[in-house]
C-alpha cells in the first residue's frame, strides 16, 4: 500500500521546508511485503477489454500533484544503503520525472542514472516479456571524449553488452506472465572516479527503478560484486582491489533467493564459491530491505489489472487434444524430427481451437457459443426441443441443439501449447526418470573429438557432444593482432587472448540473419574466453597473441561449453603450453517435482539439451577441471533457488567435467602440441632501456632498415627494454637478433673486433665502426707500428681493419688500436696501454638476451625478482669472427 504524502512526515526528525518534501532516512525494521498478490489478476475484467487497456493513471496523477506543491523544485527522496565497507546513495523524484521511474545511484564519485519506461498500450501476447535494456558508459564521465572521427558514443561496446545482459537476466524471471507492455530500461554512467566500478551498480539501479515503477514485478532485486583478497571476501571491491582478487563474481537476487551469478576465478573449489555466494546473498538481502522501504514511501501503484492471461480452461483443452500424440512426440530422440512432430501437432491444436472450435468430450461447456453458431441458429426454423405441441396440435419431432463450440485466439493457443509441452516434458523426466533422448538425469551424451582438421590453420579441433558441435580454430600472432579496448580509463589496454563465438542459423537447421554478433554470441564468447584464460601460460613463456574462433556447426544445448572443450583441444593442437586441460558442462533443474509425482526434492540434470533448457528452471554452466572452477554462469527462470540446490548442482557438475575430460583424452587424432610450420616465430629479448633509442633510430629509420634488410614481419620495442621480433622463418629471425645485439652491445676494454670498416678519416686518426651504430677513434699513433704523417697515407674510407678496444673515457667514447694487434708491436708499450686503459675502463656488461613480457593485462607476468636476476646474468665476452662478413654484423642504423 502506498503511503500518502502526509505520512512521509512521520519518518523525518523535523518538518521539512514548506512546499518541499525531501526524505532521507536510515534503515528501519524489515519492511513488510511490498507487492500485491497476482493470482487473482486473470478474473479482474474481460480479457479482450484488458488487452488494450491504457496504463493506470493514479500513480502519475499523485506524482504530478506532489510536483505542483513544490515551489522550489520537484520532490526528492533519498536513502543511504550500507554495501560492504561503505554506503551507496539512492535518489529519486528530482530527475527524469516523466519516466515511469528513474533513480540516481552514487558510489564514491561514480554516479549512474537509470530510467524505466512503459508503452501506453500492450503488445500482442507472446511467450517472452518485451523487455529491452541499454547500458552506456559516457566517456565524459571520466573527462574524455571519443578519439574517432565522430565525437560521440556509437554502438554498444562488448563490455557494455555484457552489462546489459547482467541487468536483463535477473529481472526477467521476476516479471509476471501476461504483462505485455513493452518495457525499456536505460542506464548511463554520468560520472566515474576510476575506483568504484559502475557495472555492479547498474544491476541494483535497474532493480530499484523497476520496483518504483508501475511494472507489477514479483520481487525487488539487487546486485553486487564479490572479490576474494587474501582469503577474505570483499563486497563491491574497488578497481585496485580487483587487481589482487582471485575471484570476480557478479550476482543478483532477491531478499530470499539467488537469481543470477556470473564470473571467473583461478581454479576455485566449489565450497569456496558457495561461501562467496552466501556472502553476496547477505549483502543483497540488506539492499532489498532498504529498497522496499523506499518503494513504500514513493513507489507507484502496480498495474496488476493490465495482466492478460489465457483462459484457465484452455490449458485443459490443449491437453485433451494433444494428449498421447504429445507424449509420443516428446519421446523422439533426434532434435529435428522431434521439432517437426511438435510443430505439426501444434498446427493441429491451433486449427481445432482457433478455427473449427472445441467441443468438449462430455458435450457440456461453460463457455459461450461461437458467433457462427449463433447466426446459424437464428436462420433455422423454430424447434421444440422438449416434445411439446403448439396450439394447432401439430406434433413436432424433438431435435437436439448443436453442442457449443469454443474458439480461442491463435496467440493464446500457442502460448498454452508451449506451456503444456514443457509440463509434459518435466513430468516424463520426474515420473519416468528418462529424458527425451533416453538418458538418466545425471547421464551425459556421447562425446567425440578430433584435432588437426584444417592443415593451414595454426590449430584446430572438432568437438561433438550429442547433437552439439563446435569447430574451434586457433590463430597465433604478434602484438599487432592484440585486441585493443577503449574504456573509461584514459589508458591503452589490449588483450593478447580473446575468443570469438559464432552461432549461425544453420546450426539449428533454420534460415536467419547473418551480420554483426548478437548479444547472446558476445556473452557466450566471453564466458568461454574466461573459462580458458586461466590455463594459458605466462607471456614470458609464450609471447604470442592468441585468437580462438568457435563456430557452432550443430546446436542442441550447451554450445558455449562445447566451445570451451573444443577451444582447449585447439590450443593444444596449436602448440600452446597450457597448464591443465579444462572442460565445461551445462546443468538444468526441475525445482517442483512434487507436482509431477516426485518426492518434492529438486531434480538436477547434467548436460542439458535445448528443450530441457527451455522447459527447465535453471541453466548453470560451469567450466574447469576436477580440482576447481575457472568460470561459471547461472540463470534462473523461477523466482530464485537456494544455496543447498546450488551446492548439489555444482557437485554434480564436477563429476560431469571429469567424465568429459576423460573423453577428451581419447581425441583421435591427438593434438600435435607443437607450433605449426605456418605459425609465425616470435623471439623476445631484453636490452637496457637506454639502448632502445639505438634500435629505433631517428624517426624510426634504424628499425625500418632492420626490418627491410632481414625480412622479419615486425619488431616491437618497449620502454622497459623489451624487444619482440616476429618472423616467418628462422634465418631472418637470427639475422635481426644479431643486428640488434650488436646495436645494443656494451663494449669492454680488451675486446678485439675483426674486419671493421673505417667510416671516416680525420687529421688525428680514423673513426672505425666496431658494430652497427658504434664507432671509436683509432688515433694516428695507433694505426701503424711506424710513424705516419697523415692517416690517409696508410688507409682510406671503406677499408677494413682489425682493432682492439684499449680505453673507454668518462664520456663513453671508445679508443681503439690497430697497432696493438700487429706482430711487431712493442710488448711493453702495449702492456702500458692496456694497464692505462684498464684504469679508465667502464665495466657495464653486455646485455643478456632473455624472454620478457610486453603486454598482457590478465595473463600472469614474471616476478620482479626473477626479471632482475635474469637481467644481471653473466655473459661471455663478445668477439667477432674473422670470417664473418661485414653484412652479417648489421645494417645502417641510427648512431648513438
Amino acid at each position: 500500500m502506498l503511503a500518502s504524502p502526509a505520512a512521509l512526515h512521520l519518518l523525518l526528525p523535523a518538518p521539512p521546508p514548506p512546499h518541499y518534501h525531501h526524505l532521507a532516512f536510515a534503515l528501519p525494521h524489515p519492511a513488510p511485503p511490498l507487492h500485491v498478490s497476482l493470482q487473482r489478476a486473470g478474473a479482474a475484467c474481460s480479457r479482450r477489454a484488458r488487452r488494450r487497456a491504457p496504463r493506470h493513471g493514479s500513480a502519475r496523477a499523485s506524482a504530478a500533484v506532489a510536483a505542483e506543491t513544490s515551489d522550489s523544485g520537484p520532490a526528492k527522496f533519498s536513502v543511504r544503503i550500507p554495501v560492504g565497507d561503505r554506503e551507496i546513495l539512492v535518489e529519486t523524484g528530482h530527475i527524469g520525472r516523466q519516466a515511469s521511474a528513474s533513480v540516481m545511484v552514487t558510489d564514491g564519485e561514480t554516479i549512474l542514472y537509470c530510467s524505466v519506461c512503459l508503452s501506453d498500450t500492450p503488445n500482442d501476447p507472446a511467450d517472452f516479456f518485451p523487455l529491452s535494456v541499454h547500458y552506456q558508459e559516457r566517456l565524459s564521465a571520466a573527462g574524455r571524449t571519443s578519439g574517432g572521427f565522430f565525437k560521440r558514443e556509437g554502438k554498444a561496446k562488448d563490455h557494455e553488452v555484457l552489462v546489459c545482459r547482467l541487468i536483463d537476466r535477473p529481472l526477467r524471471p521476476t516479471m509476471p506472465k501476461g504483462f505485455y507492455h513493452e518495457t525499456q530500461i536505460l542506464s548511463w554512467v554520468f560520472s566515474y572516479d576510476g575506483i568504484h566500478s559502475p557495472d555492479c551498480l547498474a544491476i541494483t539501479a535497474a532493480g530499484i527503478a523497476v520496483a518504483l515503477s508501475e511494472i507489477p514485478n514479483k520481487e525487488t532485486i539487487a546486485g553486487v560484486r564479490i572479490g576474494l583478497i587474501n582469503d577474505q571476501f570483499v563486497i563491491n571491491p574497488t578497481t585496485e582491489q580487483m587487481e589482487r582478487s582471485e575471484l570476480d563474481l557478479m550476482m543478483a537476487g532477491t531478499d530470499s533467493a539467488i537469481l543470477m551469478i556470473e564470473g571467473y576465478c583461478d581454479f576455485l573449489t566449489e565450497a569456496k564459491l558457495l561461501q562467496a555466494v552466501e556472502t553476496g546473498q547477505v549483502a543483497i538481502r540488506e539492499i532489498c530491505k532498504a529498497v522496499d522501504v523506499l518503494v513504500q514511501n514513493c513507489g507507484k501503484k502496480k498495474m496488476v489489472d493490465a495482466i492478460d492471461l489465457p483462459p484457465p480452461e484452455l490449458y485443459r483443452h490443449v491437453e485433451d487434444i494433444s494428449g498421447d500424440e504429445l507424449v509420443k512426440a516428446l519421446q523422439i530422440k533426434e532434435k529435428i524430427p522431434r521439432r517437426k512432430a511438435l510443430s505439426t501437432l501444434e498446427e493441429k491444436v491451433i486449427t481445432i481451437l482457433s478455427e473449427q472450435g472445441y467441443v468438449s468430450k462430455d458435450g457440456s461447456s461453460v463457455a459461450t457459443e461461437s458467433l457462427a453458431d449463433i447466426v446459424e441458429d437464428e436462420d433455422e426454423d423454430e424447434v421444440i426441443v422438449d416434445g411439446e405441441v403448439d396450439e394447432g396440435d401439430v406434433h413436432i419431432k424433438p431435435v437436439s441443439r448443436k453442442p457449443p463450440r469454443q474458439l480461442f485466439s491463435e496467440v493464446d493457443v500457442k502460448l498454452v501449447f508451449k506451456e503444456v509441452s514443457s509440463k509434459f516434458l518435466r513430468r516424463r523426466i520426474v515420473e519416468g526418470g528418462k529424458r527425451s533422448d533416453g538418458r538418466s538425469p545425471w547421464e551425459l551424451r556421447p562425446i567425440n573429438s578430433q584435432c588437426g582438421l584444417l592443415p593451414r590453420a595454426h590449430g584446430s579441433a572438432l568437438f561433438t557432444r550429442g547433437e552439439t558441435q563446435s569447430l574451434a580454430v586457433v590463430t597465433l600472432g604478434d602484438y599487432q593482432m592484440a585486441q585493443r579496448i577503449d574504456n573509461l580509463v584514459d589508458t591503452e589496454e589490449s588483450k593478447s587472448f580473446y575468443l570469438q563465438y559464432s552461432f549461425p542459423p544453420s546450426c539449428v537447421g533454420e534460415v536467419g540473419r547473418i551480420g554483426a554478433p548478437s548479444r547472446r554470441e558476445i556473452g557466450h564468447g566471453m564466458l568461454a574466453e574466461r573459462s580458458l584464460e586461466q590455463i594459458l601460460p605466462p607471456e614470458e613463456d609464450f609471447p604470442y597473441t592468441i585468437r580462438v574462433e568457435s563456430t557452432i556447426t550443430e546446436s542442441n544445448g550447451s554450445s558455449s561449453m562445447a566451445s570451451v572443450c573444443g577451444g582447449c583441444l585447439a590450443l593444444q593442437d596449436a602448440g600452446v603450453p597450457i597448464k591443465f586441460p579444462v572442460a565445461g558442462i551445462a546443468m538444468g533443474l526441475v525445482l517442483d517435482t512434487q507436482e509431477f509425482g516426485g518426492d518434492g526434492s529438486p531434480l538436477i540434470l547434467s548436460d542439458i539439451t535445448g528443450a530441457e533448457d527451455a522447459s527447465g528452471d535453471m541453466d548453470l554452466k560451469v567450466a574447469g577441471n576436477e580440482n576447481g572452477i575457472t568460470a561459471f554462469q547461472m540463470d534462473i527462470k523461477v523466482v530464485g533457488i537456494t544455496l543447498p540446490v546450488m551446492e548439489q548442482a555444482l557437485l554434480q557438475a564436477r563429476d560431469g567435467r571429469q567424465h568429459i575430460l576423460n573423453e577428451m583424452s581419447k581425441c583421435s587424432p591427438l593434438p600435435s602440441k607443437a607450433l605449426s610450420p605456418h605459425a609465425p616465430l616470435i623471439h623476445v629479448m631484453k636490452v637496457k632501456p637506454s639502448k632502445v633509442n639505438l634500435i629505433i633510430g631517428s624517426g624510426g629509420k634504424t628499425i625500418k632498415s632492420i626490418i627491410e634488410e632481414t625480412g622479419v614481419d615486425a619488431i616491437d620495442t618497449g620502454d622497459d627494454g623489451t624487444v619482440k621480433i616476429t618472423a616467418r622463418d628462422l634465418s631472418s629471425l637470427e639475422k635481426s637478433k644479431t643486428i640488434i645485439a650488436n646495436l645494443t652491445m656494451v663494449p669492454k676494454v680488451g675486446e678485439i673486433y675483426r674486419n671493421c670498416e673505417i667510416k671516416s678519416i680525420a687529421p688525428y686518426g680514423a673513426f672505425v665502426e666496431i658494430a652497427p651504430g658504434r664507432e671509436g677513434l683509432c688515433h694516428i699513433s695507433e694505426l701503424s707500428s711506424s710513424w705516419l704523417a697523415k692517416a690517409e697515407d696508410a688507409y682510406k674510407v671503406g677499408d677494413r681493419i682489425d682493432v682492439k678496444l684499449i680505453e673507454i673515457n668518462d664520456k663513453g667514447q671508445l679508443r681503439l688500436s690497430c697497432r696493438a694487434l700487429l706482430p711487431d708491436a712493442n710488448p711493453e708499450s702495449n702492456s702500458k696501454q692496456q694497464t692505462s686503459g684498464s684504469t679508465k675502463e667502464k665495466a657495464p656488461q653486455k646485455d643478456d638476451l632473455i624472454k620478457m613480457t610486453t603486454r598482457r593485462p590478465r595473463r600472469k607476468k614474471q616476478s620482479e625478482s626473477e626479471a632482475s636476476a635474469a637481467e644481471n646474468a653473466t655473459t661471455t665476452t663478445l668477439e667477432k669472427s674473422t670470417a664473418a662478413p661485414a653484412s652479417s654484423q648489421g645494417s645502417e642504423t641510427a648512431k648513438k
